[in-house]
């Protein structure tokens, strides 16, 4: 019995040296397993991607610009990704409420929000406490549109150019004022830089709705507005307003008669609005490939084109690199823009 105990505590003991010697040089093919598998999860996680619906949040009110925009590629992206792509309005506070709750959704590519030049741009230089950042929470997957806005002024006033405002805007300064859809809107913001390149004072008066402030124009109570051209389309063949200049650097297709501001000596003058898709950062880089893939196949249709051309908007097929080098481009531009025009929000 002794030497039972004896010999069996003996293979004990070969059996832990042997485990000791090995132990060291399994480590690593067991740590390759272990990230071989995650990797082979994570491509297991994409390459099927979708097989769901995902959901679109627009941080506006449903009938609205962002509104067509997103409801018109949802359509689109649908058709190509052979999935849902469900609408989710969620407006408030400029577009600020549905692009925070954008940053509380999962990271896996089922949840994306559309983006532009208010919440993107601008918002993040004049709310200081803003509950988001557009570099620090959001991956951009594509810039899905742009479109210019047309400097129109009330039909009463008298002066048919840019060079004819202005001139005459320093000979009453202080006296003109300029209609916007609130503090920090694109509108606001264009005819501040306006303003400010051709040395002229001007009054910012905001609205809540387009509705009031074309109806103070047209009544000569406000003088000017950066409107939009889908918009702009009726005003102008009704003769309640007056088109002097496009805010791009180029001429509409819709307009191709009426001068860029840039023309009227305003040189470097160029305010687009836009529109981009965005997901939360951290989402896999595979699924923002296949949404700007998907972007990029969407330009391409004859009838999504037609479309975004009635809104005044140019469709853009440009790579994720392209597309981030555009927001940080546009995110320092209007930073800078609010900063030194000492705009406060209300």
């Amino acid at each position: 019995m002794q030497s039972n105990r004896i010999r069996t505590k003996s293979t004990y003991a070969c059996k832990c040296e042997v485990a000791k010697r090995f132990r060291g040089r399994m480590l690593p093919w067991v740590v390759l397993l272990v990230v071989a598998t995650a990797g082979a999860h994570a491509q297991t996680g994409t390459s099927d991607y979708p097989n769901r619906p995902i959901r679109l949040l627009v941080p506006f009110s449903a009938g609205g610009t962002a509104d067509i925009v997103a409801r018109s590629i949802a359509q689109a992206f649908g058709g190509i990704l052979g999935q849902q792509i469900v609408v989710d309005n969620r407006p408030g506070s400029g577009g600020i409420l549905g692009t925070e709750l954008a940053t509380l959704a999962p990271k896996d590519g089922y949840t994306a929000v559309i983006g532009n030049i208010s919440t993107i741009a601008v918002s993040p230089a004049l709310y200081p406490k803003l509950q988001y950042d557009p570099l620090r929470d959001f991956s951009p997957v594509a810039l899905i549109a742009s479109a210019p806005f047309v400097m129109v002024t009330s039909v009463s006033l008298g002066p048919k150019t840019v060079k004819e405002f202005i001139a005459l805007a320093r000979t009453r300064p202080g006296k003109l004022n300029y209609a916007s859809t609130g503090i920090g809107s694109p509108g606001h913001l264009a005819a501040a830089v306006l303003a400010s390149s051709a040395n002229i004072e001007m009054q910012h008066v905001p609205y809540k709705a387009l509705g009031t402030a074309l109806t103070d124009l047209f009544s000569g109570e406000v003088h000017l507005l950066f409107l939009g051209i889908a918009p702009s389309q009726a005003q102008l063949k009704a003769g309640k307003v007056r088109a002097i200049a496009i805010s791009s650097r180029s001429r509409s297709r819709l307009m191709p008669d009426v001068p860029t501001v840039a023309e009227a000596g305003i040189p470097k003058f160029d305010v687009t609005g836009w529109y981009g898709l965005f997901v939360p950062r951290g989402t896999p880089s595979g699924v923002i490939t296949r949404l700007n893939a998907t972007m990029a196949k969407a330009a391409s249709i004859p009838e999504l084109e037609k479309r975004f051309t009635g809104l005044g908007a140019e469709l853009f097929a440009h790579s994720v690199s392209q597309f981030a080098g555009f927001v940080d481009a546009e995110i320092r531009k209007w930073g800078k823009v609010v900063r030194e025009s000492g705009i406060q929000p209300e």
